[in-house]
């Protein structure tokens, strides 16, 4: 472990103040407080300010998340392989926990509400796509308890491209006009009467995409006062020394060649701005006044913070001289976002600018090659990763066909170093770390001087106030607790415990006994279970406490539920550079993959001597429920969900249908703006037979509903003739009913433990297996979420075949290191 230390100077005789402790990256940070003119003696609000600042820090440290996924663009029917990374500041997150992760539709309708284990700072899972989803993009919400209790702007939220089937329909496409946009940024915040300020500016199409922009500006009285010319996507920037009472108009034109008008922002008649000059070991500033400034504003503090660890602090004095001077020493400090924040002597701040501190200390670079490679039908290959033996590191592998193309919506670096701490849209992400060319660096400021950052609450910081937490840390695995409701102190002392058989579902049908104390408030817990999937969880009562299987009981793992509804700000995502040319070979691999799998089931239904009919889950349990015209016929979807571990984690059940089924489509799911439609009509609901409304249905629980069937249009049982089909929902009966007793009398319930994640399957072409000789045209060729290199174990070997159609990979590795370095290499194979 390096540490390095920081002098820290005072602006009271320069002194250095040892044995101040600041945790940045396993540095011990001493604060910077050099200035190069006029600072004059210290406040004592300095350094009250300046403990605010690292009490703030030391207890509300903020997490990001970055998610890799196995490739670029899905089709209906896939599944989408992912893992995710989770850094506090400039370290690997130990904050939290568990991880929660959110799929759904383009209208933010809950797909999958998964939640996972962290272990080693990240988490890996996977979701399968309905094969009749048809929207064009899937969007992913991910979060961890702790990050809710801040601003949602820096959760982590992404689009998937879903790649639409390939038609040969003659329908003529109707291209609509694009409309462009465009917004100012005078630098610091404001544009001050009387002082030469510069003024970025970002032009975007209503997609998202910049627009390649070209005008001027005029004042009042037409006069062109300055030019507006773009530099790199749709930004640039241009100077203007307003003048009080004026109003300043940009006249420009978009690519298209249309025309538009915008007014500039307006002008304040008095105070301060704050200029940034980025440089290679510092970064200078000028501060300028008006010269009609009020006192406040002529007595500043400059306050500079990096995930908001303080490293740089001063005051100076502008009562004589209307602008000075400065530079903040950045030689030593770790590769990130830099904000700095100019305070007036009240300590309201008056201008803030982000700048971007590139030391190139931030990446390691594994060497990735093959041992042995294979790019003909179904070849063997051996990928190799060697890290360097000095680091320690936690590492993913996707190797996907090289012609399904690319996608620099972001990556790990990125995400991390930037986005991840931004608000609003940046085209292109990955552009900005692609060299370290002056040019490239020029234009990544041009995204800092137009989009926000906002960590802070200056006025709550300044004033000591700490934020209000709806949750605390997650400190601990989910695990099983519960509670018993209705029964007395005495009752409870009595009882002393409570007794469980505990069973799983799945392959994993053991039983485990265990007797848990219960406290006094009737809570009782045991924090070492740990368990995936449902859990089937059968209790009785110690003592002679005189509580029954009729005694109210509730299990919990302490996790968070699936939300109703995911509210998508497509304004503060990352806009993605697609390489589309790879959409069509992708549509036909994944709608050949799916023939090919839909043959398999057929080759093996035929491969079985039918003795006896059996009837399957499905109709029995058909069987038992549905009466009349609801019973048997040819139903358009049925859903068992006694069986199924995904259901309790859903808000209701028309969240639950969601893209489950063709033809049937679910709009805002989970808000009260529900809408239902089938073949233009709107289908109708049944409740255990009874026709009943959609609030009816909604406000069902879901641990209640035993059984789903889902009938097309028409359905002869609906009135009228249900031109829009039906859907009968049957809630729990006999030994179905959750709190029935079952096995030697004891009541039991379900309880659902952390989302289950497969193991990706990759088929081994070197040995015997009937599978093999199926067609195989998988397009994600080998992924593996959890690769870790140690000093004794820095090379890593795996083995994985080609399919029968690729003839050259695409390969990215992606990962964080013990000290939170990151790494992304992309090699394309041929």
């Amino acid at each position: 472990m390096i540490k390095k230390r920081y002098l820290l100077f005072l602006p009271t005789k320069q002194t250095v103040i040892p044995n101040i402790d600041l945790t940045m990256r396993n540095f011990f940070l001493i604060v910077l407080l050099l200035v190069q003119a006029c600072v004059f003696a210290q406040a004592p609000s300095l350094q009250a300010v300046k403990d605010n600042i690292d009490k703030y820090s030391a207890n509300y440290p903020q997490e990001k998340i970055y998610i890799q996924f196995d490739k670029p663009a899905y089709a209906a029917g896939e599944t989408v392989w992912f893992k995710a990374y989770l850094l506090k500041g400039f370290e690997n997150s130990d904050l939290s926990k568990n991880f929660y992760i959110d799929f759904t539709d383009t209208a933010g309708n809950i797909l999958m509400h998964g939640v996972y284990p962290i272990q080693i700072s990240s988490a890996a899972g996977n979701f399968d796509i309905s094969s009749y989803y048809n929207g064009k993009n899937i969007h992913v919400h991910a979060y961890t308890k702790w990050m809710l209790n801040f601003d949602t702007a820096f959760l982590y939220d992404r689009d998937l491209r879903i790649i639409q089937k390939q038609t040969n329909s003659n329908t003529k496409i109707i291209v609509k006009p694009l409309t462009a946009s465009i917004q100012f940024f005078p630098e610091g915040g404001d544009c001050i009467a009387g002082i030469n300020t510069k003024i970025a500016f970002k032009a975007i199409y209503q997609s998202g995409r910049p627009a390649n922009v070209k005008g001027i500006v005029v004042n009042s009285k037409g006069i062109t006062v300055d030019t507006i010319n773009c530099m790199h996507d749709g930004m640039g920037y241009f100077y203007l020394n307003a003048q009080s009472g004026e109003t300043y108009t940009a006249k420009w034109k978009d690519d298209q060649k249309t025309s538009y008008t915008t007014v500039l922002p307006a002008i304040k008649n008095e105070g301060a701005t704050f200029e940034i000059r980025p440089g290679k070991e510092k970064t200078g500033f000028i501060i300028k006044r008006s010269d009609n400034a009020s006192e406040p504003d002529k007595q500043l503090h400059i306050v500079a913070t990096m995930q908001q660890q303080m490293v740089y602090m001063a005051s100076v004095k502008l009562d004589e001289s209307p602008f000075i001077g400065g530079t903040i020493p950045t030689a030593q400090l770790p590769t990130g976002i830099l904000q700095v924040t100019l305070f007036n002597a009240n300590w309201m701040p008056v201008a803030e600018r982000i700048s971007f501190i590139n030391n190139d200390d931030y990446h390691f670079d594994p060497e990735v090659g093959f041992a042995a490679l294979g790019t003909s039908n179904r070849g063997r290959n051996v990928l190799v990763i060697n890290t360097p033996d000095s680091i320690e590191s936690n590492l993913s592998v996707s190797v996907t066909d090289a012609g399904l193309g690319v996608d620099s919506s972001d990556d790990i670096i990125s995400r991390l170093l930037m986005t991840g701490d931004l608000r609003g849209r940046v085209f292109h992400p990955s552009y900005y770390f692609s060299n370290s060319s002056d040019s490239v660096a020029r234009h990544l400021d041009l995204v800092l001087l137009t989009n926000g950052w906002r960590r802070f609450k200056w006025e709550e910081v300044i004033a000591g106030k700490t934020p209000v937490l709806k949750y605390p840390k997650d400190s601990t695995y989910l695990s099983f607790s519960g509670k018993v409701y209705g029964a007395t102190p005495q009752q409870l002392r009595e009882a002393g415990s409570i007794f469980t058989v505990m069973t799983g579902k799945g392959k994993d049908t053991s039983k485990h006994f265990v007797t848990i104390p219960l406290r006094d408030d009737g809570t009782f817990a045991k924090p070492d279970l740990i368990f995936f999937d449902t859990l089937k969880v059968y209790y009785q009562f110690g003592g002679k406490g005189g509580l029954d299987n009729s005694t109210e009981v509730t299990l919990s793992t302490g996790g968070i539920p699936s939300p109703r509804h995911i509210f998508i700000d497509k304004n503060n995502m990352g806009l993605s550079f697609f390489d589309t040319t790879g959409d069509y070979r992708n549509s036909i691999m994944a709608s050949e993959e799916a023939r090919l799998q839909e043959l398999l089931k057929t080759a093996t239904l035929k491969e079985v001597t039918v003795q006896a009919k059996t009837k399957s889950h499905l109709e029995i349990l058909d069987e038992k429920y549905a009466t009349g015209l609801f019973s048997g016929g040819d139903a358009a979807a049925q859903f068992d969900l006694l069986t199924d571990p995904t259901a309790a984690n859903m808000r209701d059940v028309l969240t639950y249908l969601t893209g489950k089924v063709a033809g049937l489509t679910i709009s805002n799911a989970g808000t009260p703006q529900v809408s239902l439609s089938w073949r233009g009509a709107t289908p109708d609901l049944f409740m255990d037979e009874m026709n009943v409304s959609v609030d009816q249905v909604t406000s069902l629980n879901m641990s209640d509903v035993a059984y789903i069937k889902v009938m097309r249009p028409p359905f002869f049982g609906s009135a009228g003739g249900g031109s829009g089909g039906a859907i009968a929902i049957y809630t729990r009966k006999g030994g179905d009913v959750k709190s029935n007793t079952a096995g030697r009398g004891m009541p039991y319930k379900m309880v659902a433990g952390y989302t289950f994640a497969r193991q990706f399957y990759s088929p081994n072409y070197g040995t015997f297996d009937p599978k093999n000789e199926q067609g195989d045209v998988r397009s994600t060729l080998y992924w593996n979420p959890v690769v870790l290199t140690t000093k004794e174990n820095h090379i890593i070997k795996f083995q994985f075949y080609n399919n029968d159609v690729t003839d050259s990979f695409r390969v990215i590795v992606e990962g964080v290191s013990k000290d939170g370095k990151l790494t992304r290499v992309e090699k394309v194979i041929q």
